[in-house]
């Protein structure tokens, strides 16, 4: 255990490093900028001499960073339209030239696997999986024309550990785990680096938009589990419940600087306690061991 939290110290040590590209040229898109990680990325590599494309889904959310400086455009995942537009107005701005993309934006659809319509599961797959795939696919022979890039996609402790009522987020997050493993492979000899973050809680406005997503498709009433939706319904509305080990954003834009700057990047960089200690765990323990763990951590 000890060597869990050592593993932790030490990471957030390593995020100053010796970078290949000139910072005129180390221009990065970062989806999902309007609260929480993405902000805060955004803002924190914009301070460190990036050019930052940070972008939003809804227009109104532009304000704020054009106050700050920094370029914002409108990206949608569930709309190849806005998706398209949105990599032709960066590459129209940059010269044809994108060093990085974060792939950050995405929600958490709560709710048992027996209680998801195929129009939830649908919607979590298009935001989380479908939309990432299609931006990534749209940057990653610009890179390969320029001849190096960084593709950072944050992930979640849910995309290597599954837990209850979060069955639909952990699969989308269990598919961009896969989907970038994939990419590295595929990527093998070029200077084009596939790095995961993997947060576990972290400061930001994700639990908030869960509750509105469980509310919009899960309907507890006839539900097995409407007692436990129950519970679940009072820790979302409870005032001031942070769960335990929670982090603010700056410790994923760490993670992300050093993603970005090294020149040999992590392929995964576990963020938080827990992260680290259910990775741990998954390595040391069975499956049916496992398990059990989690039913009592669910």
């Amino acid at each position: 255990m000890a060597s869990v939290v050592a593993n932790e110290v030490n990471d957030l040590s390593e995020v100053t490093v010796a970078h290949p590209v000139s910072v005129e040229n180390r221009s990065v898109l970062i989806t999902g900028c309007s609260s929480g990680i993405g902000e805060c990325v955004a803002h924190g590599l914009h301070q460190r001499g990036y050019r930052v494309f940070a972008s939003v889904r809804n227009p109104s959310d532009r304000a704020a960073f054009d106050a700050a400086g920094i370029e914002c455009l409108v990206l949608d995942y569930c709309d190849s339209a806005s998706i398209k537009v949105a990599v032709e107005q960066v590459l129209e701005k940059t010269d044809g030239y994108l060093y990085a993309l974060f792939n950050n934006g995405a929600y958490g659809q709560p709710g048992a696997c027996e209680d998801l319509s195929r129009e939830a599961i649908r919607q979590q797959f298009e935001t989380n999986v479908f939309g990432w795939m299609e931006l990534t696919n749209l940057v990653i022979p610009v890179m390969r024309a320029q001849g190096c890039g960084r593709i950072i996609q944050n992930s979640s402790i849910l995309g290597f550990t599954a837990m209850s009522m979060r069955g639909a987020y952990n699969a989308s997050k269990f598919a961009i785990e896969g989907f970038s493993d994939t990419m590295r492979l595929e990527l093998a000899g070029t200077d084009i680096h596939v790095s995961l973050i993997e947060p576990g809680p972290i400061e930001s406005e994700f639990r908030a938009n869960a509750y509105r997503a469980f509310r919009r498709h899960i309907v507890i009433d006839n539900s097995v589990h409407r007692d436990r939706y129950k519970k679940m319904i009072e820790r979302f509305e409870a005032s001031g419940n942070v769960l335990p080990f929670t982090l603010p954003p700056e410790a994923v834009l760490k993670r992300v600087v050093h993603a970005l700057e090294s020149k040999r990047p992590k392929i995964r960089y576990p963020v938080t306690f827990p992260t680290y200690l259910f990775a741990w765990l998954k390595r040391v323990m069975s499956d049916r061991m496992m398990d059990r763990v989690l039913r009592r951590a669910g």
